[in-house]
């Protein structure tokens, strides 16, 4: 409307939108400190949303998190190294936090904002479906020319990668199911009943806390998957 219109260059100041009769939380004061400066230099550095069809926006939007997930990812690998991690370790854990936080705000705005869960969940999947065709995918593609040029076989041989896949397809699957249950059950993939809510919420931490200790101890050779 014309308020937020007229107010659109002081939005990257905002803390956001209070919860009714509730006002701001705990958290929304914390992301607000830590997402203030982002908010003000990407307001400033980005052309308008109307600019070109908004295309100029979503482009340099792709540039802007292309980058930063770059320089995080760059510094979640040092750290592994820095603490004597394995490399597949370091890979699931420290670099994949890294890379996935602008997917955790996404949904969690998406959740926020739509009255279903749809976007939320597309998002996840969409998401993963994007790293797995097109991030391995591209990578290995060139992994595999530079090798070639070189005339060397580009080989991947490593056992804990494969038992990683295996077992987070397998938490995957389980993933879907709960969602489908809730979805029968309840009627609702998101929210529901506070104590259905905390169950979902610790069972899917779980998920990926036992998805990471099985991978380390492969990785660490603690036992061998058989395959």
């Amino acid at each position: 409307d014309d308020d937020d219109d007229d107010d659109g260059g002081l939005k990257p100041l905002y803390i956001g939108p209070q919860e009714e009769e509730k006002g701001y939380s705990t958290f929304d004061y914390i992301q607000y400190g830590l997402l203030v400066f982002w908010n003000v230099l990407f307001a400033v550095i980005t052309p308008p949303a109307l600019a070109w069809g908004g295309w100029a926006t979503f482009g340099l939007s792709l540039v802007y998190i292309g980058a930063l997930t770059a320089i995080v990812g760059d510094l979640a690998t040092g750290l592994g190294c820095t603490v004597g991690l394995e490399d597949t370790v370091t890979a699931i854990t420290f670099v994949a936090l890294g890379t996935s936080v602008p997917d955790v705000f996404a949904s969690k705005i998406a959740a926020e904002k739509e009255p279903t869960a749809d976007d939320a969940v597309g998002n996840v999947t969409g998401s993963n479906a994007v790293n797995v065709f097109l991030g391995v995918g591209i990578a290995w593609l060139c992994g595999a020319a530079f090798q070639s040029s070189h005339g060397r076989t580009f080989e991947v041989n490593d056992p804990a990668l494969g038992f990683s896949v295996v077992v987070f397809c397998s938490m995957a699957v389980l993933w879907f199911i709960v969602l489908t249950w809730r979805r029968k059950v309840i009627g609702a993939e998101l929210g529901g009943p506070q104590s259905l809510k905390k169950i979902t919420t610790f069972m899917f931490i779980g998920l990926w806390f036992i998805y990471v200790l099985l991978s380390s101890l492969v990785a660490y050779n603690k036992f061998s998957p058989g395959f």
